[in-house]
């Protein structure tokens, strides 16, 4: 595997929840619990999981949109590692231009008030003041064409775009600052299937010109598996299983993880290899002790109420959170 780029320890992303006539902390909502994993430069880290397993969250929390409640990540450059999750605003200002982000929601994360030029310059503006008006006007021309937008469209405005091509601005607007890092959060689960392709070749391609990092998040296995080069799979704030994304695709060993791919729709799938799993997600405020899936686990063994189960390498980087797997 190449250097080492990103390192998660122990993320933990708790939200309190507030009650009673003087609105005092009655609960936390534990959306993320202990989330550990490392990102190496240039590959894809894929990130799965069903609605409300902590995938937005955990991203969020790394690139300090939320302040996490406790853990670390360390950002590894010319050897050394700093702690983003310990920075103030102000010390993490400089690191925000190496890890971006692109958003789930195209129609949202524009502003309506500004050009599709500005929205992408904005960045430089913040990041790299070191540049002239010019600079900055030419680079953001070279950044559309190189995602599939023509000059002429800088000065429309984002109501005047497809759902593709606001993702296409928003994919733009993540390359202004040269990151090395791309945290994509859900990409193209707002999109139809055709736009879907389009923008998963285009990420592709960027990939490979600017040698990019990716932790993209989403709950389409089918698109995650085509992406990724490894795959993180998530359930209810904590990481089950990781590894090789063919190696996780093709031979999970989390019960969690063999219920998901199941339910991946195949032509021609034989319905006797689908896993229905039994009952609800349980709620991150009131989680099980000990495994979170051990309430709708179809080989729970009474061991399971007591110890959170951590990753154990079963081989080649596949790890899994699992001592019956």
């Amino acid at each position: 595997m190449s250097e080492k780029l990103l390192e998660v320890k122990d993320l933990k992303m708790h939200f309190p929840v507030f009650g009673g006539v003087l609105r005092r902390q009655v609960a936390a909502i534990k959306a993320v619990d202990g989330v550990s994993f490392t990102i190496f430069k240039g590959e894809t880290l894929g990130i799965v999981g069903e609605s409300g397993c902590g995938k937005s969250t955990t991203g969020r929390a790394i690139i300090k949109l939320y302040d996490p409640t406790a853990g670390e990540v360390l950002y590894y450059e010319n050897g050394k590692a700093v702690n983003l999750a310990k920075m103030s605003r102000a010390k993490i200002k400089p690191y925000r231009s190496k890890i971006q982000m692109i958003f789930q929601d195209p129609y949202s994360s524009l502003n309506p008030r500004m050009t599709v030029g500005d929205i992408i310059e904005e960045p430089m503006q913040i990041h790299m003041p070191e540049l002239s008006k010019k600079q900055m006007r030419q680079r953001v021309i070279d950044i559309m064409a190189k995602c599939g937008l023509r000059e002429e469209q800088a000065d429309r405005y984002p109501h005047e775009f497809s759902g593709g091509q606001r993702q296409r601005v928003g994919i733009a607007r993540s390359l202004a600052t040269n990151p090395s890092i791309i945290i994509a959060d859900e990409p193209v689960s707002a999109l139809d299937v055709s736009v879907q392709a389009q923008v998963i070749n285009l990420m592709q391609d960027l990939q490979k010109e600017f040698g990019l990092t990716y932790i993209f998040i989403a709950h389409d296995l089918s698109v995650v598996k085509h992406i990724s080069t490894r795959i993180a799979v998530m359930y209810l704030g904590n990481i089950v299983e990781i590894g090789d994304a063919e190696e996780v695709y093709n031979n999970p060993l989390h019960p969690y993880s063999k219920a998901l791919i199941s339910a991946v729709p195949e032509i021609l799938k034989d319905k006797k290899d689908r896993q229905i799993l039994q009952g609800d997600v349980p709620t991150p405020m009131n989680k099980p002790s000990g495994c979170g899936f051990r309430t709708r686990c179809p080989i729970a063994k009474p061991e399971c109420a007591e110890n959170i189960p951590q990753l154990v390498d079963k081989g080649d980087g596949h790890q899994v959170a699992c001592p019956f797997a």
